[in-house]
Parts: structure tokens; C-alpha cells; sequence
């Protein structure tokens, strides 16, 4: 279960690990002065773009098989597996060395321990209560068997003495016995529903319900995030030797954050019925797309980022020159 679970958040953990390593590999080559000979070739950040985007394709095309199969599948699979353990037969949850308490509350089971070899419980112990009579039941050995013709499973016990009345009276019966077969009183099974994350694409492409839609909005969401991100690792990359070293890393991870964050509020938005259409996700991935683009080109032309704060710096400049 943890291997799927683990499974279902990497398309959410791939592109920011390859965000991640771009910004560290160009920031790497920005210190060491390998894009300085790089530009003295004739070669700027734009440059890397082909090569930049061959890695996006690649990643993108992982991240959607992820989104869109993978990521469903191991929900629905790890979903499956918890109801079915939950639908299991009372017994097989003993534990050896373990008291453990029937679901209905009528009923401990302990177990010594399991021989694996043989295939049986040693050292068992039994409490059932019903209709105000209780009963214990201890054996040397016991094991599971399922009885095809009644369709029940039952617990059999070997060489073991059963005891059994009612509280407060003197009334009680011991007996030894050879064989003794409990039968384990299967819980009614509960229908499994899948959570929207676990549905397949085709139960929710053209849903109308707005969370189902949400849901299949995100999946695409997912995948059209490390393009854009992309473009900001190019031009967020560049560590200038005079000054620190950690500015531009921290406003690429400020980029991610705003970027991921304002996806999932319109997302959450749309399941809210706030939107009746994808049209306000699109705009935030054409929003941070166009800004991505204007960082990369003031970068490839060695022009300052942000223009506004380089001119009140100027004007400070003549003012006290």
C-alpha cells in the first residue's frame, strides 16, 4: 500500500524534481563561468531551449502517463486492497502474541504463535459471547479451513477443552474434545466506492458534476505545469558572482509555489461551481506562460528583471551624483 500511494503523488513530485535539478545544473554553470564562454560563442540562454525542451517533452510525457493512467490506477488498486482486508473474514486478522477483538465485539481470539511450516496457531484462546452465555475455548492447535459446499470459513481447533455458561449462576459446563470447529461469521461485505482521484479518464472527460470535472481539469493541470516552469528555470537560473548566489533560486521556488497554488484555487473553484468553464485555469497557465517568456528574453538580452526598480535605482544614482 505505501508503494502505491508513493505512486500516486509523482506526477505532482516528478516536475518539481526536474525543476529542481535544471535550476541547480545552469546555476552550477552560471558559478563556474561556463555560461560566460558559452555567450562568448555566440551561444545565449536561448540556446538551451531545444535541448531544454527535449527534457520537457520527455518529462511531460511521463507526468501524463502518471496523471492520467498510472496514478488512477495504483488509487484504485490501493482502495481495492483496503476494503477487501476491510471485507475479510473476522479471523484473519489474529495476530500471534496478540489479543484481538472481533469487529462485532462479541468475541477475543490470542494466539500463541504460527507455525509456518505446518500451517497452523499454536496455543490458542477463544472468548464468544452470545445470547447472555459466554464461552472460552482453549487448544494446543488450531487452523483456518473454508468449507466449499457452505460457502462459510471456520477456525478448527484440536485437542482443547471448551467452558461455557452464564455470568452470575454456577451453571457452567466444561468439555474436552479432539475437534472443535468455530465457524467465523463473515462481515457483511461493503461495496467499494473509488475516491473521483482514482476514477479512470473515461468516467470523467465529459462528466458533468463540477468535482469530476475539477478532477479531470487537474490531471490536465499537472501535466502542462513543467513546460511553463521550464521557461522560468532558464531565466531564474542565473547567479551573478558579485551577489548572492541563493536570490534567483529562491524566486524560482516562489515562482512554483504562486504557480501550483493559484492551479489548485481554481481547481477547488470549479468543484465549487464557482466556474462553469476551464477557461480561468487556461488563463493562469497563458499568464505565467507569457511571464516565463518575458523573464527568458530580458535574460538573453542582459537586461534587469524587474525594469521598474532599475530605474528608481538609476534616478537615485543622479540624485546623489
Amino acid at each position: 500500500l505505501v508503494a502505491l500511494k508513493m505512486t500516486a503523488y509523482l506526477d505532482v513530485m516528478i516536475p518539481l524534481m526536474f525543476y529542481i535539478a535544471l535550476l541547480m545544473v545552469l546555476a552550477r554553470w552560471y558559478r563556474d563561468n561556463e555560461m560566460a564562454v558559452l555567450a562568448s560563442a555566440g551561444m545565449g540562454i536561448t540556446s538551451f531551449l531545444k535541448p531544454a525542451g527535449m527534457i520537457a517533452a520527455g518529462v511531460t510525457a511521463v507526468v501524463a502517463l502518471f496523471a492520467f493512467y498510472l496514478t488512477p490506477q495504483a488509487l484504485a488498486k490501493g482502495y481495492t486492497i483496503e476494503a477487501e482486508y476491510r471485507n475479510s473474514s473476522e479471523v484473519s486478522g489474529v495476530v500471534p502474541g496478540q489479543f484481538i477483538e472481533t469487529r462485532e465485539g462479541g468475541g477475543v481470539y490470542y494466539v500463541e504463535s504460527f507455525n509456518r511450516d505446518e500451517n497452523y496457531y499454536e496455543n490458542v484462546f477463544v472468548y464468544k459471547s452470545s445470547f447472555n452465555r459466554e464461552g472460552v475455548v482453549v487448544s494446543a492447535i488450531a487452523y483456518r479451513t473454508f468449507d466449499a459446499d457452505s460457502g462459510h470459513q471456520f477456525l478448527v481447533l484440536k485437542d482443547g477443552t471448551r467452558y461455557e455458561g452464564t455470568p452470575g449462576t454456577p451453571s457452567y459446563r466444561v468439555i474436552d474434545f479432539e475437534t472443535y470447529a468455530l465457524r467465523m461469521e463473515p462481515l457483511d461485505r461493503a461495496e467499494i466506492h473509488l475516491p473521483v482521484k482514482a476514477l479512470p479518464n473515461a468516467e470523467i472527460a465529459y462528466a458533468e458534476h463540477p468535482i469530476l470535472r475539477g478532477e479531470w481539469y487537474w490531471r490536465i493541470a499537472k501535466v502542462m505545469v513543467f513546460p511553463v516552469l521550464t521557461l522560468f528555470a532558464l531565466g531564474l537560473s542565473f547567479v551573478d558572482g558579485r551577489g548572492g548566489r541563493a536570490s534567483g533560486m529562491v524566486a524560482a521556488f516562489m515562482v512554483y509555489l504562486f504557480y501550483t497554488n493559484i492551479l489548485g484555487y481554481m481547481i477547488a473553484a470549479v468543484k465549487k461551481e464557482n466556474f462553469s468553464s476551464s477557461a480561468p485555469i487556461w488563463l493562469v497557465h497563458l499568464t505565467f506562460l507569457l511571464i516565463g517568456l518575458v523573464i527568458l528574453y530580458r535574460r538573453n538580452f542582459n537586461l534587469p528583471l524587474w525594469p521598474r526598480f532599475q530605474i528608481a535605482y538609476r534616478l537615485r544614482q543622479l540624485k546623489n551624483g
